[in-house]
């Protein structure tokens, strides 16, 4: 697949977003030449859109990868790849965001990135560990002049779109209402395990594109779930229509205009993720999927604790849970 034939969104900000996104986030994490030689491998399969995080540690590798994709002549520019990072809850305060995408930038070894989301609508004491970490930790958190920040990151060019993640509909609309740049993104988990059929009417609705991680409900993964993969009406689907579960599962995400983010370091699993773009599903096929058992994989309890900002899991999901 060559670059021009990767299909695009072109998000409110006027710039274009590949539809299908490779993931980037691992774990044990290889070493970052043997990460960066996976995402060369993407390139050359025909992925143009990375989605990395401060909090990832693939900052460098993808970087790496462009650089050397652009000398090996697979691309002919870093302008062919579109790069999202995402701001850590340590950094997500005014006067810190700018900071932290510039860090993000130098472990990229670029200049600008093509998306800049805010990770988690949370923020955490510096020095917070990304993962497990104490929730005294947890800070208030100042949405709008966090989001404010955003925006200047966008003026100065260091950002070409600014979104969110994590983010449910009463968040977004204290933005909308104070925002001169809107999310042109909002990424949370999606898949036919959690459908997110409430928030994603609502970001169209709104000119937000809704881009799913955990598309296949983190299926293999210590936090995953086996919602997705062993579901048995999509392998009724996935037989009928001789292609695997996760195609199917990709494709649904796919058809209800949301942006996929995928994560194999498998070059024939890479392949067969881009092949979503080769079939469709049935409008049968389509109402079947909405019978799948719906139930979040990632719940957020993380973030909740008494002294923070959500005492309650409907807090953080604005209801949605």
């Amino acid at each position: 697949m060559e670059a021009e034939q990767t299909p695009a969104v072109i998000l409110s900000s006027g710039h274009r977003m590949p539809w299908i996104g490779m993931g980037t986030v691992s774990n044990p994490f290889p070493a970052t030449d043997i990460l960066a030689s996976i995402f060369i491998d993407a390139i050359e399969t025909g992925y143009r859109h990375f989605d990395t995080a401060a909090v990832y540690g693939s900052e460098e590798a993808v970087g790496l990868a462009v650089r050397k994709a652009v000398e090996r002549g697979l691309i002919k520019s870093r302008e062919e790849i579109f790069v999202t990072s995402k701001l850590f809850c340590t950094d997500a305060h005014p006067g810190l965001v700018i900071p932290g995408l510039k860090h993000s930038l130098e472990r990229l070894g670029l200049d600008y990135v093509d998306l800049y989301l805010i990770h988690w609508p949370a923020r955490l004491k510096q020095g917070s560990p990304p993962f497990n970490f104490p929730k005294e930790n947890l800070l208030p958190f100042d949405i709008i002049g966090t989001w404010k920040d955003m925006e200047e990151c966008s003026r100065l060019g260091l950002a070409k779109s600014i979104g969110v993640s994590n983010y449910g509909h009463k968040k977004l609309t204290q933005i909308l209402q104070q925002a001169t740049i809107p999310p042109a993104v909002n990424q949370v988990e999606m898949n036919v395990a959690w459908q997110q059929q409430n928030l994603l009417k609502f970001c169209q609705e709104k000119d937000i594109r809704l881009s799913a991680w955990s598309p296949l409900s983190g299926y293999g993964a210590p936090w995953g779930s086996p919602g997705v993969m062993e579901s048995p009406i999509l392998e009724e689907i996935a037989a009928a229509k001789h292609k695997t579960v996760a195609q199917i599962a990709l494709r649904w995400v796919y058809q209800q205009g949301a942006i996929p983010i995928v994560k194999s370091f498998n070059k024939q699993r890479m392949k067969e993720n881009l092949q979503i773009l080769e079939f469709e599903l049935s409008q049968d096929e389509l109402e079947k999927i909405k019978k799948v058992s719906q139930r979040r994989t990632v719940s957020g309890d993380g973030w909740i604790h008494e002294n923070g900002p959500y005492k309650t899991l409907e807090e953080l999901w604005d209801g949605d849970v």
